[in-house]
């Protein structure tokens, strides 16, 4: 006798349910690795010291510049490992240069010069070099209002920051809106 017609040709009726699974399965683990492989760079911006009253075209800085410098260097250089500062842009200006020297001797670190007039250019390669990762760039106002609309969007910027103690942190996402936090110290 022969079997029955219905075993001797079995059809894989749960086979594209199956081969659907694994698809999800594996589209669900591309998607975790993507969100887990993301990064978020932190790019803190920080005005030079006040300059000294003179009649030269560099000043120096002024005392109370100096103070705020040293209070710039108590609040980055504490600690490593997570949260720890990778690089410290200092613009060509003297006073950029001296509001940063202090910083730069705790964290053991040779800042980065750059120039103020090329501030976008540098922005973009600071994001690339530093991918999610914290960092420093202390500069004039003008460069770092450059620095914001680079990094934050032209719609983030708000108004230009002439006063010399206000921090802005810019948080960049691998994928996202950057977000701008505006603090003063």
């Amino acid at each position: 006798m022969e079997p029955p017609g219905i075993t001797r040709h079995r059809r894989p009726f749960l086979a594209p349910l199956w081969v659907t699974l694994l698809v999800l399965l594996i589209a669900a683990g591309v998607v975790y690795t993507v969100y887990r492989g993301a990064a978020a760079t932190v790019v803190v911006l920080a005005s030079s010291g006040e300059k000294d009253p003179a009649t030269i075209d560099d000043p120096p800085i002024s005392a109370e510049g100096e103070r705020r410098a040293q209070r710039l260097a108590q609040m980055f250089a504490a600690g490593g490992g997570p949260g720890r500062l990778e690089a410290l842009y200092v613009s060509g200006e003297r006073r950029a240069q001296q509001t940063a020297a202090p910083l730069a001797e705790l964290l053991h670190v040779t800042p980065t010069p750059y120039d103020a007039k090329e501030a976008p250019a540098v922005a973009a390669a600071l994001l690339r070099a530093h991918e999610g990762g914290a960092v420093l760039v202390i500069g004039g106002a003008a460069a770092l209002q450059q620095f914001l609309r680079q990094l934050a969007g032209a719609g983030n910027t708000g108004e230009a920051a002439a006063d010399p103690d206000l921090l802005y942190i810019v948080s960049v996402p691998s994928f996202g809106r950057p977000r701008v936090l505006r603090l003063k110290y």
